[in-house]
């Protein structure tokens, strides 16, 4: 089994007196979807995409974001050694529920190895082993399309969940909604007129940020078909794992549906599942 240091990626680092809008920047900047932060030149936290959603959805203060520290939202760094097997880190990664790990050699951070990486080497290296039916999640959260984007959002948020599936009132799939299309939208209607919170121009976000799940603002006016992805990327039921892998490396998604062999949603394929097979292979 290949070791984690030959799929790692160099750390990428923020200081941990830096402000949420310096993150976003960043973030944005780079392309990325999680920072290490640094405290004394050590890295000792980590700070994800999905931690700036929560707080741009459920924060109630209306502060700046130049105003809050990246410290309040920061998670501490979950390390194993540069030279863990990635069947390991699959392991470590699932019974922690993050999204990656950072990786140490000689008592210092030297790299990070996300899910992403973890399927790339499934892909790699284990296609045409396992079927997406042995490892995909059959439950998956869903709503009616015209349901408003607040009741999409307070679903994630009490959930746990990264993505919800949209019917229309025939019972019939027609698009997805993920927690990043939400980061993202939160992002871009600060180029909109109603925005309050403009002092930074490179860093707009619509506020109150409460309107995404508050029965007043725009979380309530807004249905969820006015901003879903539309047509839902699937595999079959019987398909190679690997190609599940690839599919969604390919479309820079977290997961796809699966179908039965008569073409009704079964089910749900993420990195996670796959993350499933890798940590158990042999």
């Amino acid at each position: 089994m290949e070791e984690a240091k030959n799929y790692m990626n160099k750390p990428i680092t923020i200081n941990n007196s830096a402000k949420i809008s310096d993150v976003i920047k960043k973030i944005l900047k780079l392309k990325i979807s999680r920072l290490l932060v640094t405290k004394d030149n050590i890295i000792t936290e980590i700070v994800s995409e999905k931690d700036l959603g929560l707080l741009l959805f459920m924060d109630k203060t209306e502060r700046a974001l130049g105003d809050i520290p990246v410290s309040e939202i920061s998670k501490k760094i979950i390390s194993v050694k540069d030279t863990t097997s990635l069947n390991e880190c699959a392991q470590k990664i699932l019974e922690n529920g993050i999204g990656s790990l950072t990786l140490t050699s000689n008592g210092g951070v030297v790299g990070i190895i996300t899910k992403t990486d973890l399927v790339k080497y499934f892909v790699d290296e284990h296609s045409g082993k396992k079927m997406v039916g042995e490892y995909m999640t059959p439950y998956y959260a869903w709503e009616y399309s015209d349901s408003s984007l607040s009741k999409i959002v307070s679903k994630m948020i009490h959930e746990k969940i990264s993505r919800v599936i949209l019917r229309n009132r025939n019972e019939i799939p027609e698009g997805v909604i993920t927690f990043r299309d939400l980061f993202y939208i939160a992002l871009n209607l600060g180029n909109q007129e109603d925005v309050l919170d403009n002092s930074d121009s490179l860093v707009s976000v619509i506020f109150p940020r409460k309107g995404f799940v508050s029965d007043s603002g725009f979380g309530d006016s807004v249905k969820a078909s006015e901003i879903m992805t539309k047509n839902l990327i699937t595999l079959d039921y019987s398909d190679d794992l690997g190609k599940a892998g690839k599919l969604l490396l390919e479309n820079k998604i977290n997961g796809a549906g699966v179908l039965s062999s008569h073409g009704n949603l079964v089910g749900i394929i993420s990195k996670s599942d796959i993350l499933k097979a890798l940590a158990y292979i042999e």
